[in-house]
This record gives structure tokens, C-alpha cells and sequence, in this order.
């Protein structure tokens, strides 16, 4: 049986506000329990991979134990070695092979269409991240999914992975 943290996918989205306004944010999705991570930085490069990488693990409320990504060159060098060093199996996926990335893949239609078309704070990296943060706490936490018959992932994981995810009771389930 599949477990939260299993195989997280995890992704880039190529984002433009603006004319000359570009950010790369990273997403990850766990394929179990639908909990993202989300950041934005100013470039798809395997170093902010890494970083990425750092804030995944910190805030997934489970241990990540593998990443599936395409075949992008920033999930190569740094990132290959920093799953290699928190001893995440790393999976890459053969070229143009999004359909095997789907589920981080639709996510990010989803920040893109309740977010990024929707946000109108400013666009420099630091409020756009506070932003983003904000969204990934009601995402994970308030926003219910279809796929978790109308859970949020925080309810999902209280409910059916309370042993292995560090999640509270949600304050609506007293």
C-alpha cells in the first residue's frame, strides 16, 4: 500500500506576470496524500533545485522517501547529489513524458488558475513567496480536493496516516 512520501513528484512552472517578469517555481506533489510545496525563484537551475529540495523536507509533514522529476537539467547535478545525501531515491522520467508527471502537472494548473491568475500583491520575489506560502497552507489545510473525496490533505492525513505524519487535529474535527 502506497504511503504518504512514497513518490513525490516534483516539477517547475514557468511563470509571467508580466513582460520581463519571470519566476520558476518548483512544486511538489506527494502522489498519496496531494500535500504540495511550492516555491518560486528567479531560475530553474539545479542549485535552487537543491534549495528546494531543503524546503521540501522541511515542511512535508511526512519523510520524503522518493522524487520522481522529467529529465530537466535542474534536477541533475547539485539535486541528484543532495537526494543522494538525505538517501531519497531519485526517479527521472524519459523525455517528454508529462503524462507520467501528472499528478504534479495538474497541480500546478490549479496554482496557476486559483493563485498566480488570481494574485495582485507585488511581483518581486520576497512577496511573492510570502504569497505562494499562504497558498500552500490553505491548499494543504482548508482547500478541500476532489481526489480525497472533498478533504483537504491535512484531514486526509489525520484521518488514514496520523502514525507517520506530524498533523495535528484539524480544529474542525473536535
Amino acid at each position: 500500500m502506497r504511503k504518504p512520501g512514497d513518490i513525490v513528484q516534483v516539477d517547475t512552472l514557468d511563470v509571467r506576470p508580466l513582460h520581463g517578469v519571470v519566476f520558476k517555481q518548483f512544486t511538489a506533489r506527494d502522489m498519496d496524500s496531494r500535500w504540495d510545496v511550492v516555491e518560486a525563484y528567479r531560475s530553474a537551475t539545479a542549485g535552487n533545485a537543491r534549495k528546494f529540495l531543503e524546503t521540501l523536507v522541511e515542511r512535508a509533514p511526512f519523510p520524503v522517501q522518493a522524487i520522481q522529476v522529467d529529465g530537466g537539467s535542474e534536477f541533475m547535478a547539485q539535486f541528484e547529489q543532495a537526494c543522494a545525501d538525505k538517501k531519497i531515491r531519485l526517479f527521472v522520467l524519459p523525455p517528454r513524458s508529462p503524462k507520467l508527471n501528472g499528478h504534479v502537472e495538474r497541480a500546478q494548473r490549479t496554482h496557476t488558475e486559483e493563485f498566480y491568475d488570481l494574485y495582485m500583491g507585488e511581483l518581486d520575489l520576497k512577496s511573492v513567496n510570502a504569497a505562494l506560502r499562504d497558498w500552500e497552507v490553505f491548499y494543504n489545510t482548508v482547500r478541500p480536493h476532489h481526489s480525497l473525496d472533498l478533504k483537504t490533505p491535512e484531514e486526509y492525513l489525520y484521518e488514514y496516516h496520523s502514525d507517520l505524519a506530524q498533523i495535528p487535529k484539524p480544529s474542525h474535527m473536535s
